[in-house]
C-alpha cells in the first residue's frame, strides 16, 4: 500500500507525513508555555493536600473507568467547576476515569459543548 508523499512545511523543510516539523514543534512549546504562564497554579485551582485525599478514597471506592472499564487514575468533575467551589466538592459532580479518557475523549467532549 502506497504511503502518502512528504509534505513541504512553510519553513522549507521536507516533512514526513503526520509529522510536525521541527518549527512546528518549536510555535506549538511556546504557545503552551505562553498559556501556562497566565494559568493560577493548581492549588490555587482549588487541587490541594485536601483534595488529593478526597480523590484518594473516591478512587479506592470506585476503582473502574466509566467510560472503558479500565482502572481508573483520574477523578474528573462531570460539569466542569470553574472555580465554583460548592461544585468542586460536589461528589455527584465526579467520576473515575482512566487518563486515556480523560485526556482524550473527555476533553474533545468538552471542547465540542464550549464551541456551541
Amino acid at each position: 500500500m502506497p504511503s502518502k508523499p512528504p509534505r513541504l512545511c512553510a519553513c522549507g523543510y521536507r516533512v514526513p507525513t503526520e509529522t510536525a516539523c521541527p518549527c512546528e514543534r518549536k510555535r506549538t512549546a511556546e504557545r503552551k508555555a505562553r498559556f501556562d504562564r497566565t494559568r493560577p497554579s493548581s492549588s490555587a485551582r482549588g487541587y490541594s493536600g485536601t483534595w488529593q485525599k478526597a480523590r484518594a478514597a473516591f478512587l479506592a471506592k470506585h476503582p473502574f473507568c466509566r467510560r472503558c472499564g479500565d482502572l481508573a487514575a483520574v477523578v474528573d468533575h462531570i460539569e466542569p467547576h470553574r472555580g465554583d467551589r460548592d461544585l468542586f466538592w460536589d461528589r455527584a459532580n465526579w467520576q473515575p476515569l482512566c487518563t486515556p479518557c480523560h485526556s482524550g475523549a473527555k476533553q474533545r467532549d468538552e471542547r465540542r459543548t464550549l464551541k456551541r
